[in-house]
């Protein structure tokens, strides 16, 4: 069966949402449903648009207790890579935008991201516990290149010595090797990749702006030999799409350096419901209807899924199978054997020293 990507006319290409849901929090939408009755109508700029945004604070505490982490920083909002799976997307409704395509092409920049970042490990009652880089959205997405902000970040978390977590699916990364390598010396920071299938043709629909499988893998394989400890996020896996990988995938990343791996499986709260079905439906038609109902298997019969625990594991027969395939194949090769405790114990405010006489 033909996909409908193939068709220039009923797929926006370089793009993952292929529709632009309605904001919950807007009371009114506007759409296009008599063409020859509307005599103006101005067409959305399909090109991805830059809003250079101020906030009020950039760490955020992480009250979810099955995140794994209990900061989070992020100085980009919206995502270009398009990704359309991404928990993310929701957020972008409080901004006033939809979580489809508003949240590729509409990317808010927190150009103060640095000055604020200060303010905050400058607090008195600051403990240093470790900052979580890209906890919503990849920080070394594309305006990264343009904007460097997350290496300014990177440069005052090892002026001030605090730990950093970080997560990313793009090369940009090693852009910032040298900061990366000077904080992993003093055992301050840890990097995850994200790698959730090794299918080129799979990645270019579901990830369409994202750096290629094999440029991730040269992620791992450089920052494991520049000393960084790396792990892999296998993220999210999609039942009947991309379960099946994770053999290979762990054996893969282990033999490029690898020493940590984690995964979750897919579950579509929101708007994403309606996103990720119209891209699957759009992309895998012939697989459509055993891909969700394999999704609601593992979600209790629906395909969204917010309780603590659960909702990034699963539950059910499938879920199970995923999860002991998983741990299996982390045994084999090694993976997780040992924990990385970043350290704390270095945190300074520069200057604070001097400030005592």
């Amino acid at each position: 069966m033909t996909s409908e990507q193939e068709n220039p006319d009923n797929y926006l290409k370089g793009r993952g949402s292929q529709v632009n849901p309605h904001n919950h929090f807007l009371k009114n939408d506007y759409v296009k449903e008599h063409v020859e009755g509307i005599d103006d109508w101005e067409v959305e700029n399909s090109k991805t648009t830059f809003i250079l945004g101020k906030s009020k604070s950039i760490v955020n505490k992480v009250d979810s207790p099955d995140v794994g982490m209990l900061y989070s920083l992020n100085p980009y909002q919206g995502c270009e890579h398009g990704c359309t799976y991404c928990y993310a997307r929701n957020a972008h409704e409080y901004w006033g935008f939809s979580a489809g395509l508003d949240f590729e092409r509409k990317i808010i920049v927190k150009t103060d991201a640095p000055e604020l970042f200060k303010a905050f490990l400058e607090r008195k009652n600051w403990d240093a516990s470790v900052i979580s880089l890209s906890g919503n959205t990849d920080c070394y997405q594309p305006a990264e290149r343009k904007y460097r902000i997350t290496r300014k970040l990177l440069e005052i978390a090892l002026d001030y010595k605090q730990p950093i977590g970080m997560i990313t699916k793009n090369a940009l990364i090693l852009r910032d090797i040298d900061l990366l390598q000077e904080m992993a010396k003093l055992n301050l920071c840890l990097v995850y990749v994200s790698i959730n299938s090794l299918n080129e043709e799979l990645r270019s629909k579901m990830e369409p702006r994202t750096t290629t499988a094999k440029q991730r893998l040269k992620i791992v394989e450089d920052l494991s030999k520049a000393g960084i400890p790396v792990g892999v996020m296998v993220a999210p896996l999609v039942p009947g799409l991309s379960d099946h990988e994770v053999p290979k995938i762990l054996k893969t990343i282990a033999g490029h350096g690898a020493k940590h791996a984690g995964y979750t499986i897919v579950r579509l709260n929101g708007a994403i419901g309606i996103i990720f079905e119209d891209w699957l439906r759009k992309n895998y038609p012939d697989r459509f209807e055993k891909v969700w109902h394999m999704i609601q298997s593992c979600h209790g019969g629906q395909v969204n899924d917010s309780r603590y625990g659960q909702r990034m594991r699963g539950e059910g027969n499938i879920a199970q199978i995923i999860r002991d395939n998983f741990k299996l194949h982390c045994r084999i090769n090694k993976l997780n054997v040992l924990k990385t405790q970043l350290d704390s114990s270095l945190f300074c405010v520069p200057g604070a020293q001097l400030n005592l006489f």
